[in-house]
Order: C-alpha cells, then structure tokens, then sequence
C-alpha cells in the first residue's frame, strides 16, 4: 500500500484493488498539477471553509464540497461499517474537542483495511479514546495523527499509546509554518523519538517496523 500526504487531514491510502482518499479539500492538485483520484471518500468532518454559491457536488450531509476530480468516488462521512471496492471501512463517532463536541462539533474517525493493513484516519480529533471506541476501531498498523489542532502533544502521545500502531504518520494542521514546526517540536519530545521524513510511505504487511515508527511526509498537494 502507498500512503501519500496532501495537506491538512488528507491522505491518500493506495492499495492493489482500491484508492481511498482521506479529507480531500476541493482545492487540493496532485504532483502533476492535476486533481487526484480515488473510489472512496471519507470525511472526517465539514470543511471548516463555507461553501461557495455554486460548490458542485457536495458530501453526503450537505457540508462539504467534492473535488472535481473526485465526484465519481463512494462518499462516506458518518459512522458505520461499509464494504466498497474491496476496502472494508468502519466510521467511528469521535469529536473535535474533549467535550463530546461541545466547543468545536463531533467528526468521524475511519479504520480502513486495505491490502492487509489496518490504518485509522484520526481526523481533527480532540480526545483520548474510550474502551469502547478502541474496540470500535480495533488493531491498528497505521496511525494517521493530526498534530497542532485541538490535541495537545502530551495527548497526541498517549492517544498512540492507547492506539499501539507500528506506525505513526503526523499530519500537521497548524495556521502557520513556525506554528507547525512548534508543535511538532514538542510532539517529538513526548514520544522519546526522532522522526522519519520520506515523500510518501510505501508498506505492506511484512515490511511493518517492529517498534513504533514515527513519519513525517512531504505534502504533495496545494492548500
């Protein structure tokens, strides 16, 4: 599987028989200069944009616009369990705050199985996980961890403590550069461990590290 970075929450998970794309934003461009591609959408929460006068096609709940490039894909954007082109997703009710979505709204964090991984998408989480919805989401390989929103690092860490991925993909939403490279700074510290910088992650299920891996991706598109 290749997993790619684009900005913000998005994530490009490719598999032998299915693409699935992770918080596409409708400006998002490729490495080409063109839109990207997938069969499946999954969208954590709104775009915090508003939507344009003429947006195109929007998600399911109305909220968020489709990249051109996309408006083929299966849109998901709640919880629930979904089987499509071969992908077998589950939608996990989490929130963007510690308050049960009190200051900030409630999102959704996607497991996927593709070509034998497990990844979660995390979203703009804002919480530690439960019992429950660890169960919910249950092994996970790969963590897809926003860094700089809602959690602090010391969260951050101890969400992956609780996760126990074998691998960590940051995914930085600060406003700014310095703002990011802050909150990376002391999300490094709280995990004891020097991260990987790569353009994109390419693994399967035998090349997995043994000890939890930390990666820092290259954004391959325009925010």
């Amino acid at each position: 599987m290749e997993l790619t970075w684009y900005g913000k929450t998005c994530i490009r998970l490719k598999g032998r028989d299915a693409v699935v794309v992770n918080d596409p934003y409708p400006a998002i461009v490729g490495p080409t200069g063109r839109g990207i591609t997938g069969d499946v959408l999954t969208f954590s929460h709104p775009d915090d944009a508003p939507l344009g006068k003429k947006p195109g096609k929007v998600s399911r709940d109305g909220l968020t616009a489709i990249p051109t490039s996309l408006e083929a894909a299966f849109v998901l954007d709640g919880p629930g369990e979904y089987e499509v082109h071969d992908a077998l997703i589950t939608g996990v009710r989490t929130y963007r705050d510690a308050k049960r979505g009190a200051e900030s709204g409630k999102q959704t964090a996607f497991a996927t199985e593709l070509d034998g991984l497990h990844t979660i998408h995390l979203g703009d989480i804002g919480h530690e996980l439960t019992q429950e919805k660890l169960t919910d989401i249950g092994h996970v390989d790969i963590a897809c961890v926003p860094i700089g929103g809602a959690l602090s690092a010391t969260t951050a860490a101890a969400l992956i403590a609780q996760l126990d991925p074998r691998i960590v993909v940051v995914m930085p939403v600060c406003e700014t550069e310095a703002e990011c490279d802050e909150a990376l700074k002391k999300f490094f510290h709280e995990m004891g461990a020097e991260p990987v910088a790569q353009q994109k992650l390419v693994v399967s299920a035998s090349t997995l590290p043994s000890d939890t891996t930390t990666v820092v991706l290259e954004s391959r598109g325009k925010v």
